[in-house]
């Protein structure tokens, strides 16, 4: 199963015993999706420590723990063990302990989701950190995950997808990484391998734009235009004839600003948005109450049984209209720019579908755009109640299958 390495990974391998790089107190590895970064990074980050320490303790940090687990371990994992390495983890503690000619150290797993992520990792003693997604990451996290790496001969791994180039990662590490004495090795596509050149051609016909700019050229680029400027007639459908697997709505509830509501059903995999409810107050010349937008809700779904409800965090009232409801409702996760690239990449995908009969999202595609103003990663605050509820969509159908991702590594014993 040892694969081939392309120049640029076989450089992330050999870094920290090369003479030219191995004084480098830390590695980045940044550039596009699929370039075979994380793969590299991971399978280096280890035989480094196996062959420097032995009974220390060091931390793989991910944007979640199930990112840790699905991104970073799941692919590294059967390379290390042909390699001979004895791997053991205590899933309670989050911990994995790697054994290999004599040689023992331990690995702590930590997820940097949020501000509060930064005490979870304090008060451990370091010789070595991995951040793998580490722009996704809150600065409070990364800055005690490197303050924790106290023991001498400690070094520091990085790895990332691009964001803006007023993004605080960039500035303090990319643009300093001479007087930081970081070894700094951009990855395109073409650095992957495993990709053959169909797919590659493939992947850069997919996207337009500041998405074309970042996941496929790899470029730390200030966005602008349309947020989904790939979108178009290619991923509009007629819904599907047969029965759906499974039906779901979600919701971005408005009274001054429009609501928009849409509804989805599953088959064969695919979630399909077939239908959608959209008021806008002002054009309509009356604003509705929690009540009636619980009965818009209820005719929009019909019939059909409802599983979920995913719903704006900070629609509290019509939250609570939909609890009594006996509606099963989700509060969705609000976090803008990760809702964004997760909206993408399902829809690139074709794991999320948009069907004729949605004028309203359709409408909006067209219309919402990054705001250049603001400097930095932000959109414009109109034409985007129908992006919202798909935002919220996508975000929940990923947590949901990260989630089962986890629950199935457990179930088949991989750790």
């Amino acid at each position: 199963m040892i694969r081939d390495f392309s120049p640029k990974q076989k450089e992330v391998l050999t870094w920290w015993c090369r003479p030219e790089t191995r004084d480098r107190e830390a590695v980045i590895c940044d550039g596009a999706v699929r370039s075979g970064k994380t793969l590299c990074t991971g399978l280096s980050f280890f035989c480094w420590a196996m062959a420097s320490f032995h009974q220390k303790q060091f931390a793989l940090c991910g944007r979640s723990m199930g990112s840790v687990r699905r991104n970073l371990l799941s692919p590294v994992r059967p390379l290390l063990e042909e390699l001979g390495f004895e791997l053991e983890e205590r899933l309670s503690r989050n911990l994995l302990t790697l054994r290999l000619a004599g040689r023992e150290n331990t690995f702590y797993l930590f997820g940097g989701k949020d501000e509060a992520s930064a005490a979870a990792i304090q008060g451990v003693t370091l010789a070595g950190v991995l951040l793998d997604e580490v722009a996704l990451m809150p600065r409070s996290f990364v800055e005690q995950a490197v303050a924790r790496c106290s023991v001498e001969g400690s070094r520091l791994w990085f790895s990332c997808n691009p964001e803006g180039p007023g993004h605080w990662f960039y500035r303090e590490w990319i643009c300093k990484r001479a007087e930081k004495k970081v070894l700094y090795l951009h990855f395109t596509m073409w650095d992957n391998p495993s990709l053959s050149r169909k797919t590659i051609l493939r992947y850069q016909r997919q996207f337009q734009g500041s998405f074309y700019r970042r996941f496929v050229l790899g470029e730390w680029t200030t966005p602008e235009g349309l947020v989904y400027d790939f979108f178009g007639p290619d991923y509009v459908e007629e819904a599907p004839e047969g029965p759906m697997e499974s039906w779901r709505v979600s919701c971005d509830y408005g009274t001054v600003n429009p609501a928009s509501f849409g509804f989805w059903g599953k088959q064969k995999g695919v979630w399909y948005r077939v239908r959608e409810f959209y008021f806008d107050s002002r054009k309509e010349g009356r604003q509705r109450t929690d009540g009636e937008y619980v009965r818009d809700l209820r005719r929009l779904a019909g019939e059909r049984p409802v599983e979920r409800v995913i719903v704006d965090p900070s629609a509290a009232s019509f939250l609570e209209a939909l609890r009594r409801e006996g509606l099963p409702v989700v509060k969705a996760r609000n976090d803008v720019l990760s809702g964004i690239r997760t909206t993408a990449e399902l829809l690139r995908q074709k794991r999320i579908v948009i069907c004729q009969d949605c004028p309203d999202i359709l409408r909006e595609f067209g219309l919402y755009r990054w705001d250049q103003r603001s400097g930095s990663d932000r959109v414009r605050k109109e034409f985007d109640h129908a992006m919202d509820d798909l935002r919220y969509f996508a975000a929940d159908l990923a947590a949901e299958e990260e989630s089962a991702a986890a629950v199935g590594f457990v179930e088949r014993g991989r750790f």
